[in-house]
């Protein structure tokens, strides 16, 4: 698959697949993390889903998706190694876990650990790598044996000048729209009784 086309479509299904869904979630008061599963193929939705940690803490966005997959026809499903996995933020130690046990061979992700931190005021994620497995911001291995993972914002700066920009723009506006989704989720979240909110 071609990184441009490949890229749009990540976009794609951000925008118009999971941010509906994230926007109706956190006003009740879940966070903004969402993810997908699309065919290798043809780049096809699987499925779109986002956090439900108001249901269960343990429901992050990779982790309700998966949930919700496999609560359908399984002999429905394409098998893992067949499909893509899309998270919005960079996942967790507990999403990293379950896509490396769901049997994914790669996931892209559109913002990044510190980004959560830094531009979402969610910093579990870096707080638990570094208190639970002493591991600095980035300090996994983003290529090993089960799965490769891929920044999208490193992945735009190899193309072409003309295609950067425009995706760049693309993200620029992703990112503006999760910001606003982050403000209503950081005045929504205290209500929910999210462990780590």
């Amino acid at each position: 698959m071609e990184t441009v086309p490949l890229i749009d479509r990540l976009l794609d299904v951000i925008e118009h697949d999971i941010v509906p869904l994230t926007a109706r979630e956190i006003l009740r008061g879940n966070k903004l993390f969402g993810a997908a599963i699309l065919r290798k193929n043809d780049l096809s939705l699987v499925i779109a889903e986002t956090n439900n940690e108001v249901e269960n803490p343990l429901w992050h966005g990779e982790m309700h998706a998966l949930k919700k997959l496999y609560e359908r026809d399984r002999t429905a499903l394409p098998a893992p190694k067949d499909c893509i996995f899309l998270a919005t933020h960079e996942p967790c130690s507990l999403c990293l876990s379950a896509i490396t046990w769901g049997g994914y061979d790669n996931f892209y992700y559109l913002f990044s650990h510190a980004q959560s931190r830094d531009n979402f005021a969610i910093p579990h994620d870096l707080r638990i790598l570094k208190e639970v497995f002493t591991l600095e911001p980035g300090g996994y291995n983003a290529s090993n044996a089960y799965w490769t993972s891929y920044d999208i914002n490193k992945l735009l700066a190899g193309l072409d000048r003309t295609s950067r920009e425009r995706l760049l723009g693309r993200v620029d506006n992703l990112t503006a729209l999760y910001a606003d989704l982050s403000a209503i989720y950081q005045k929504n979240k205290g209500h929910a009784g999210i462990p780590l909110a």
